[in-house]
């Protein structure tokens, strides 16, 4: 991360590698593939606990990601407190009526359709956590000096897709809640105004009855996500 007065390039040997024979490879990416085949985006969540730690542990997954000029302009707010809970789930509820109502155009509510999605958001109450991430729009020294991050949205995507994965990893499930507008996150969460709330992730065990949509398990074949040159 930054740190006034420095600002010379320093190296130092590779630390961990993890670097295997090519059919080693293979065989681990293969492995990894058809894991992630198997996270959900999940809606139903049972009320038994997630350890703290656990959650934690999948933070600190997150901030290994790489960032624009090493500036890891995120921050993770851990939420299990019942009444920051409700008022996330009200505040977000009223959103959604004005969405449903008109505020969405009649192509988006369509692309909606087969996911199932509505005004009422009973997960951001019944999931054990909220983790909320912020996007750190700017920076600001040890001496108060405001300073510029570089590349935030890309950062920022990047170490929520690490966290997400973790959680899975976990044995967890998660649903991808963007807020919009929901400027009262930073206040609520204690945060500078320098941070903008861009996800909440509803986090726990899935519901012994949880459903997902079908929709959900179609993916693009792998000729339409990879161009190889040779």
């Amino acid at each position: 991360m930054y740190r006034k007065g420095e600002v010379s390039y320093q190296a130092l040997p590779l630390p961990d590698r993890v670097q295997m024979p090519p059919a080693e490879a293979l065989a681990a990416a293969e492995a990894f593939r058809d894991y992630m085949r198997r996270r959900h985006s999940v809606r139903q969540y049972s009320r038994d606990p997630v350890p703290e730690a656990v959650i934690t542990a999948c933070i600190q997954a997150a901030g290994t990601a790489p960032s624009g000029a090493n500036h890891q302009p995120w921050h993770f707010v851990a939420i299990a407190d019942p009444a920051m809970k409700s008022r996330i789930r009200a505040e977000a509820e009223e959103e959604e009526r004005a969405f449903y109502s008109g505020g969405a155009g009649d192509e988006w509510l369509a692309a909606l359709e087969p996911i199932g999605t509505g005004v009422d958001k009973p997960h951001l109450t019944d999931a054990p956590w909220l983790i909320v991430v912020f996007a750190q729009r700017w920076g600001v020294t040890q001496d108060g000096v405001r300073y510029k991050h570089y590349s935030v949205p890309e950062s920022v995507g990047i170490a929520t897709g690490v966290l997400i994965t973790a959680l899975h990893h976990a044995g967890l499930v998660c649903l991808e809640h963007t807020p919009n507008p929901m400027k009262f996150l930073p206040a609520m969460c204690g945060r500078p105004a320098s941070e903008k709330a861009v996800m909440i992730l509803p986090v726990g065990y899935p519901a012994a009855d949880a459903m997902v949509p079908a929709v959900a398990k179609r993916k693009k074949p792998l000729d339409d996500i990879l161009t190889v040159f040779r």
